[in-house]
């Protein structure tokens, strides 16, 4: 297994969290169920209603930021 890279794989948010890149996720070939801020795909194994709940917080954020999809 290679070593992971910040920046590529990973970021540290400023409050310590180490948050996983959505390229990192994508190689990885499926959701985890976690719940992965960076889930590039939609939450699909997060059980309702969090998976709701997760893909309603990307809008509004998505929203703030200007990056309306």
């Amino acid at each position: 297994m290679k070593a992971l890279r910040e920046g590529e794989d990973y970021i540290m948010l400023p409050d310590g969290r180490l948050v996983m890149t959505s390229v990192y996720l994508q190689r990885r070939g499926r959701c985890c169920g976690s719940g992965c801020l960076n889930c590039p795909y939609e939450y699909q194994a997060v059980a309702e209603p969090r998976r709701s709940l997760l893909l309603q917080e990307r809008i509004r954020i998505q929203r703030v930021h200007g990056r309306e999809e």
